[in-house]
Order: structure tokens, then sequence, then C-alpha cells
């Protein structure tokens, strides 16, 4: 939402950076059922790339995917799972399931767009006429790989006849709409032991990072219209409402937390300069790592809203869209999965991979670094280390759900922002489908490792515990109890 994976909207950092030349290290061991997952998956690439590919053709905005969640979903019912679709009161959400007994492992896959950023996959700017949306966030890759690791997991359960199920997870509207959210309120994830997750980047990380929590709603102002130059004393402009609320809590940022991130969009401004606005809108979005923080910000947002609607003489009304809690990190699993990630390694480019890059990378100016950093895996940092991501992501409220885990890959050429043009191209080619791959791999190899060694679930059961605040910890969704706000994005 990216609000964002990981964000990895989400998210683990998005941002790049050069890195020092890794140490070499003893090649670690890889067993037959994990050389048989990776063989499988090299096999199976151009398929999903296919898969991957036309899900980035539709572009499909959030809670409007309807071609993404049913092509995803024919998928796996081939793969012999059993798909229910509609969950949650959301028509695009599904959950997939294979196997029985314990323990279960849920993998989530996201599929929507962003609105705008839609361009054709070359390393330059080239629009994509009437085109609403644009996969920017990689999103295409997102439900792709977590489907492809999930059906490798699934041909390990039937030929190893090892109890346990595995499920994944359809999660639509990840950017802002806060999909997941309602999933977690509808008890989904409360027969799960472990949840993992992935989101497209420009390097490849599975740190134990955390995200800011956010809370998102569209203030609605209501005045009286007029001839703006022939009787403007009639008038009661719903535009000024929203100038002045945006004043205000623009002043408002000197006096909150330093790291708090306040961001608005005018959706709204009125019909004509000569007609006084009776309706106007603005969109706004607060985030913070700690979600006491974006609620107490939030509150001086509402009172801001309010002043500006009594000192304008107009109405306003409010409706929350979306909140998410920050990621609650685990060591445990973090340390799992990035073992699996140095086995996988990352993403080499071909010649023709490394002239689109270098093409892309032209466009960073000073954030320009080496495109060979694909290739590369970052050392593991604990959340104690590494910084908070400056994206946010539903996978949090997920997160204090039930013990989760994620990465990021270089879906796209090292020095990218998530939600730009570059990381839109790249998610539509060669570039982000290998780096989309290795995340499947990483994924199903990490499944596969908690599968056989159900210690790690439970030490990581414990750590979740003790960082969620015990027994007593109560969860209440930011959004509170509104059902899915299904029309955000028309």
């Amino acid at each position: 939402m990216r609000t964002h994976y990981l964000a990895v909207a989400l998210l683990l950092p998005m941002l790049a950076f050069a890195q020092p030349k890794p140490k070499k290290s003893a090649p670690t061991a890889v067993d037959k059922d994990k050389q048989m997952i990776l063989a499988d998956l090299d096999k199976r690439s151009p398929e999903y790339a296919g898969i991957s590919k036309q899900i980035w053709d539709f572009a499909e905005l959030g809670y409007q995917e309807e071609k993404s969640s049913a092509l995803l979903e024919e998928q796996l019912k081939k793969e012999g799972f059993d798909v229910q679709t509609g969950v949650a009161g959301i028509p695009t959400a599904f959950v997939a399931t294979y196997g029985s007994g314990k323990p279960v492992i849920g993998i989530l896959g996201e599929y929507d767009a962003l609105p705008g950023l839609a361009t054709e996959a070359k390393p330059e700017f080239t629009p994509i006429a009437g085109q609403k949306g644009g996969h920017g966030c990689g999103h295409n890759l997102f439900g792709t790989a977590s489907m492809a690791a999930a059906v490798e997991v699934k041909d390990w359960l039937k030929r190893s006849g090892h109890s346990g199920t595995i499920k994944i997870y359809g999660c639509p509207a990840e950017e802002g709409g806060s999909a997941k959210v309602y999933m977690v309120r509808e008890g989904l994830f409360k027969d799960v032991d472990v949840v993992l997750h992935w989101h497209p980047g420009a390097q490849n990380a599975a740190d134990a990072g955390t995200s800011l929590a956010n809370k998102n709603a569209k203030f609605r102002f209501k005045g009286i219209a007029a001839h703006a130059a022939a009787s403007p004393e009639r008038g009661r402009s719903a535009l000024d409402g929203v100038e002045a609320m945006d004043y205000m809590v623009n002043m408002m940022r000197e006096h909150i937390p330093s790291d708090t991130r306040i961001h608005y969009v005018i959706t709204k401004g009125g019909e004509a300069p000569n007609v006084v606005p009776a309706n106007a809108e603005v969109y706004y979005y607060v985030r913070n790592k700690d979600r006491a923080v974006v609620q107490s910000v939030w509150k001086r947002i509402e009172n801001a809203a309010e002043g500006a609607a009594k000192g304008t003489g107009t109405q306003v009304t409010w409706e929350v869209l979306g909140g998410v809690y920050d990621l609650l990190p685990n060591v445990t699993l973090a340390e799992v999965m990035h073992q699996n990630l140095k086995t996988v390694g990352g993403v080499t480019y071909t010649p023709e991979e490394t002239a689109f890059a270098e093409k892309i990378s032209e466009t960073f100016g000073d954030q320009k670094v080496p495109v060979t950093n694909a290739a590369l895996v970052k050392d593991f940092r604990d959340a104690s280390e590494s910084a908070t991501s400056g994206g946010s992501t539903d996978v949090g409220d997920v997160s204090w759900a039930v013990p989760t885990v994620g990465l990021s890959t270089a879906t796209w050429v090292p020095g990218s922002s998530a939600h730009s043009w570059q990381s839109t191209a790249a998610s539509g080619m060669s570039i982000g489908q290998k780096g989309m791959i290795v995340a499947a791999k990483t994924l199903a190899m990490t499944a596969l490792d908690l599968f056989k060694t159900p210690v790690l679930i439970e030490k990581a059961r414990a750590e979740w515990l003790t960082k969620r605040g015990g027994a007593d910890f109560k969860y209440e969704a930011l959004l509170g109890d509104r059902k899915p706000a299904l029309d955000y994005r028309k």
C-alpha cells in the first residue's frame, strides 16, 4: 500500500544500495527433496513466467482483480487444491488447501496493480494508452511465485506421504485496501502454524524486518454551489474545506514525532472555476512504526477536518478505507529463510538483460548502483539492527495473528524504487520473472524445513508469543468493524 512488501509495499526495505563483495563460504548441502524442488521450478519457469505476464497485462486495481484471481484459482484447481473463493466477503479473495493434519503452513499471494504506472516492459517510459493501472509493486510476480511454491510443497507432500497441510491465500487489494485485515478478522489464519510471504524488490534479503503501521481514509466535504462571480456570497466551497484541512495538517507536521509520515491527494476538487464546488474530497494516509502514534496523529487529523468544515461553513464526513499493523518480526523463522535464500542465490542477467538494466539504471541519477548487485544476497540482520521499512503492508496484521516470515528478491533493476515505471517495466519481463523464481524456490524450501523440523515451529511460536505480549494480547483492526471497501478504487 504499499502501503508496502517487506513492500514489500512490504515490508523489508525496498531501497537497493551498493554492497561489498560477500565473503566466500563453504556451499550448503542441499538434500534430495530440495534438489527436486530447484530442478522442477527451473523446468516450469517458462510456464510461471507466462502466468505472471498475463497478470501483468491484466493490471487490475484493488478488489477488481477478477481475471487475475480466476487465473490463479484455475491453476491451483488443476494442481489438486481445494479452492474456496470469495472469502471474508471479498469476491477476489480465495484460500486454496492441500493435505491434512499438522503442521499447517500458509503462503500469501497478491495480484493487485496500482493506479497509473501503465508502461510497456521497455527500458524507457512508454505509456499504455487507456490502461488504468500498472504493476509497479510487482504483485503479478508475487501471486505467481507463491502459487508455484505451494505447488512444489503439494507435490512433496504427495510424494513423501508426510502429514501436513499447505494453504495459499489469494490476497487482493494490498495497495491501500487492507484485504488481509478482513481475512484475519474472519479467522482464516486461526488454524495455521506459520505463514510465509515475499515481496518483489531491488535486492535479495530475508531480514527479520518490520514495517510501518498505516491508517487511511477519504475526507468528503459538502458545501453549497453558486455562481462564483455573480453570487459567490451564496456559496460555501467544499474545496475551501479541503484546502483549509490540508493547511492545518501541514502545519501540524512540525509538532508530531519526526518519523511519522502523512501524505494526501485531492481526489475531487470541483467541476469548473466559475461554480463554487459543492463537493470535494481528499485522501489521507498516516504511517508510523508505532500504531499507537498512528492512532494519536489520526485523531488530530480528524480534528483538523472538523475545524476546516466549521471555518468554511461546510460539512465533512470521512470513511476509513484501510488500516494495517506493523510487521512483527520473527528471527527464528527469518534465519531459516535466509539460509534457503543463500542456497538459491540471486539473479544473474543475460547480456540482453544487462543492457536493459543498464539503460534503466541510467534514469536513477545519483541513486544508480551496480546492476550486478542483483546476484548478491544481503547478509542477515535481525530487527534490532535493521531500520524499519518505509512502507506498510497488511501482512502486518497477519504477523500478529500467526508467526510470519518473508523475503524480498531482486525482481527489479538494483536501485529501483517501488511504485515507479522502472519497477513496472521490469515486473513485466525476464528480470522480474527470474527474481520471481528465486522467491518461489526459497518459499518452498523454507516450508519443507518447517514440515520436517517441528521444533522450528515451536521455537518460532514461543518467540512470537513473547513479542506479541503474551496471552493478554487482543487483536483489534485499525479499520474497525467496517466491511471491505470494495469500491475504494472506483
